[in-house]
């Protein structure tokens, strides 16, 4: 059975930095595309950053409003995918949850880690 648990959410004040977790498990974690989604009270989930596997270059994708605040890493040899994040606003705070994907059949999801930026 799949699984994929975040890890590293919690509470930190504006402009702080925090560092997310997410470790797969009966997965071929390599060869999916691994992503950060978050999902604030009231507000659809969003996609915040995404990396393609290593074997298509292991580009990494951004939501402007992220852009050069957030980075997305992974280590296939720990099936471990990480949102560092910076200069953190109020308005990042969010359930975060991570996703494996490479099609509409092989999609998987965590149970989310909440993020919280408040003084």
């Amino acid at each position: 059975q799949v699984q994929l648990v975040e890890s590293g959410g919690g509470l930190v004040p504006p402009g702080g930095s925090l560092s997310l977790s997410c470790a797969g498990s009966s997965i071929n974690f390599r060869t999916y595309d691994m992503r950060w989604y978050r999902q604030a009270p009231g507000k659809q989930r969003e996609l915040v950053a995404a990396i393609t596997p290593v074997a298509t270059g292991g580009r990494s994708h951004y939501a402007d409003s992220v852009k050069g605040r957030f980075t997305i890493s992974r280590d296939n040899a720990k099936n471990t995918v990480y949102l560092q994040m910076s200069r953190l606003k109020p308005e990042d705070t969010a359930v975060y949850y991570c996703n494996a994907f490479t099609s509409v059949i092989w999609d998987y999801w965590g149970q989310g880690t909440q993020v919280t930026v408040s003084s």
